[in-house]
């Protein structure tokens, strides 16, 4: 039977899918089929964006329809026969689970004293303990969209628990622990107290266990409850007319309403704030585009024109020769009423943008100890390791590593988001290479938080001059002189390897927009390779549905010898072992041990000896083809007794050929997740990306180059 958990509150607005995100993801990580279910819907018509956003999470094969039970009418028509329905549709997804989050009801619908009381009844009938939440801010309107709600104290807090714990109990749902969400920053530690006590006071009538369920808290964050630009326009019915549409994902953390001369509106400009401006104010509307883009007032998020007015031909144009990407929205409603639908425009969590997810999920990490609720589960680690599991553990080593990375391309967005998803779940300390100004204002345009990373100019007179004389020093017996090398050395990727040199930064990640050959030939001349290495060569880490295999070569060496081909292969084996594979290494050719004869097969045959020599103890079989390597049975006919044989986990190519086109092949055909390149041999961690990289991509390579970095 699947593990479930019914994640419910007492009230509306207590900010619960940011914590069912968070339980979401550490599920995820643990178990192969992660499900999730809402017993009542939002509406029978329009989707239920909470849910989408969850269900684009999940690992079992649930579909949209399938994951609801009924809707609020259902409800109101008939709450036993409602509950039935509930019931029923859940255990079909259970049934094709391993474990279910049940996101309780939103008190969207005309809510009541009982909409709690009736969440605690199907959480008692579907057999699932209850994570309560508890919302940490009184207010809504104005002040609750701007992250200004009053902070509940932590009597308050109690006295809220007491009511909710009560009414749970009264419906005979155990719970399993007690989130404060959304809770005053400046006292988590007595909140945690507070609420604590209510639950010692409810005592075993309300625990799911033997034991006391834990109280945890989680602060209040402004940004998750801020709209975007893209509800904000929306709300007002309004219409993008000039700017970055991409932008529209930005959100706004404020209201100005300039409704003035601009003298007096530029000193009321707020950071990350939407500048609402008359329609026939042109003066006002070009005064504000301007110090948006100067650098010396606050960056906003976008502006609303309101009244519906056209914008004289004349405006229109000097706005596109001006090529703002602020975007610039159009509305025909007055400015009373453009305020009011701003001010309920609504931020839909992580819906929105990656900034949002990234910040609930490092909220939900530091605050609430995953480990703790999911042994109260009793969820187990399942022994199959999926591509999911894998890369959870990446990201968990490379935070508990601590090292510092830097990232070479600072004028690629794809670089800049990624570096605010790792700074955000304190995966690295990073370093981002480029001009601080416009590196940090595209980060600003496009909303994301890059505050805690270094931004370094590789025209750094200081760095520069330091660098020169180093690169001069390590080929000189090129002829190199300290004056050339201060023109190689600005180079990013040159500058870059130099940072890791000289310990600046313990690894680096490039190639999203260069080649593999511009990011590693800095890394030949100045990291070199390391002792008893003679060849620098690559891996990819193949995530299959239920296992992780490494493949090697596929991206560096054409056509290595086999003295080359050995080392290829013990250097694949420690990367194996550095990320907790067991090495078998299997040295793939045409040919199975003796059957076959010729120039590539006695490359490979020399090869494997050679690895036996250097590396005695580890377990490899060559040559041998791709299905005796891989399956059981044909291994077990084609090269009887091998210990490698139908079991290898270490696969190495002849040829880069091969490698390369086997990896994109598995990958394409077997939708595996390929991980890498991997580079290995250097006596520091230099990783190449594909200049087809996703973020995803990026993040993942930086966690690998941390790893690599603190066991090098």
């Amino acid at each position: 039977m699947a593990r479930s958990l019914y994640i419910t509150s007492a009230e509306g607005h207590t900010g619960k899918s940011t914590v069912a995100l968070g339980v979401l993801e550490s599920l995820r990580h643990s178990v192969e089929r992660v499900a999730v279910f809402r017993p009542i819907a939002r509406s029978a018509v329009e989707r239920d964006y909470v849910l989408e956003l969850l269900l684009d999470r999940v690992t079992a094969e649930i579909s949209y329809e399938e994951a609801i039970g009924v809707t609020y009418d259902d409800v109101h028509a008939d709450a036993d026969a409602a509950l039935g329905e509930i019931v029923r549709r859940f255990r079909q997804v259970e049934a094709r689970s391993d474990a279910v989050v049940i996101l309780g009801s939103d008190y969207t619908d005309v809510s009541s004293p009982t909409e709690l009381g009736y969440n605690a009844r199907i959480a008692a009938n579907l057999g699932a303990p209850v994570l309560l939440v508890l919302g940490g801010r009184i207010g809504q309107g104005l002040g609750e969209r701007l992250g200004q709600a009053e902070p509940r104290s932590p009597e308050e807090m109690r006295q809220l628990a007491e009511l909710a714990l009560a009414e749970l109990r009264q419906e005979h749902a155990g719970v399993v622990g007690v989130v404060a969400n959304r809770a005053d920053a400046d006292h988590l530690d007595a909140i945690v107290t507070a609420v604590g006590s209510a639950v010692r006071a409810a005592g075993a009538a309300v625990a799911s266990g033997p034991d006391l369920p834990p109280v945890w808290a989680i602060p209040e964050d402004a940004f998750l409850v801020a709209p975007s630009i893209r509800s904000i326009m929306e709300a007002t019915g309004g219409a993008l007319i000039a700017g970055d549409g991409t932008l529209l994902a930005r959100e706004a953390l404020g209201v100005v309403v300039a409704g003035m001369s601009m003298n007096n509106v530029l000193p009321r400009l707020v950071e990350s704030s939407v500048v609402v401006v008359p329609g026939d104010r042109t003066e006002v509307l070009l005064a504000v585009l301007m110090a948006n883009a100067s650098g010396t007032f606050p960056s906003i998020s976008g502006i609303v024109l309101n009244g519906g007015f056209d914008l004289p031909e004349p405006i229109e144009r000097l706005l596109a020769g001006l090529r703002s990407p602020l975007p610039i929205v159009r509305t025909g409603l007055d400015t009373y009423e453009t305020i009011v639908r701003i001010t309920r425009a609504r931020g839909r969590f992580a819906a929105d943008s990656q900034r949002k997810y990234d910040t609930a999920l490092a909220l939900f990490e530091r605050h609430v100890d995953a480990d703790e609720l999911l042994a109260r589960l009793d969820v187990s680690r399942h022994q199959v390791v999926t591509p999911l599991m894998f890369e959870y553990d990446l990201i968990e080593r490379a935070r508990a590593a601590d090292k510092h990375i830097v990232l070479p391309e600072g004028e690629d967005d794809r670089v800049l988001r990624a570096a605010a998803t790792l700074l955000s779940r304190g995966v690295a300390r990073l370093t981002i290479l480029g001009e601080p100004f416009e590196v940090r204002s595209r980060a600003i345009e496009l909303g994301l938080d890059l505050s805690r990373a270094e931004v370094l100019s590789p025209f750094d007179d200081v760095l520069r001059l330091r660098f020169a004389n180093e690169y001069a020093k390590l080929r000189a017996h090129k002829g190199i002189t300290v004056d050339q090398a201060a023109d190689t050395v600005t180079d990013a990727s040159y500058f870059g390897t130099m940072m890791v040199h000289l310990g600046l930064a313990d690894g680096m990640v490039s190639g999203a927009a260069h080649t593999t050959a511009h990011t590693i030939r800095p890394a030949f001349e100045i990291i070199k390779t390391r002792p008893g290495v003679s060849v620098v060569s690559s891996v990819f880490l193949m995530a299959l549905a239920d296992r992780v295999l490494v493949y090697g070569d596929c991206a560096v060496v054409p056509d290595p010898t086999s003295e080359q081909l050995a080392d290829i292969a013990v250097s694949s084996a420690r990367t194996a072992e550095q990320f907790g594979i067991e090495p078998r290494v299997a040295m793939l050719s045409y040919s199975t041990g003796d059957s076959g004869a010729g120039a590539d097969v006695d490359k490979v045959r020399t090869a494997t000896e050679l690895v036996r020599e250097r590396e005695p103890q580890l377990a490899v079989a060559g040559p041998i083809q791709y299905d005796a390597a891989a399956d059981a049975a044909v291994g077990a006919a084609k090269m009887p007794g091998s210990e490698v044989a139908g079991r290898a986990t270490v696969f190495i190519f002849p040829d880069l050929n091969t490698g390369n086109n086997t990896y994109k092949a598995v990958q394409r055909s077997a939708g595996a997740v390929a991980i890498g390149p991997v580079l290995q041999g250097l006596r520091k961690p230099i990783n190449d990306l594909s200049r087809g990289a996703t973020v995803e991509d990026i993040v993942d390579t930086v966690a690998i180059t941390a790893i690599q970095a603190a066991l090098s």
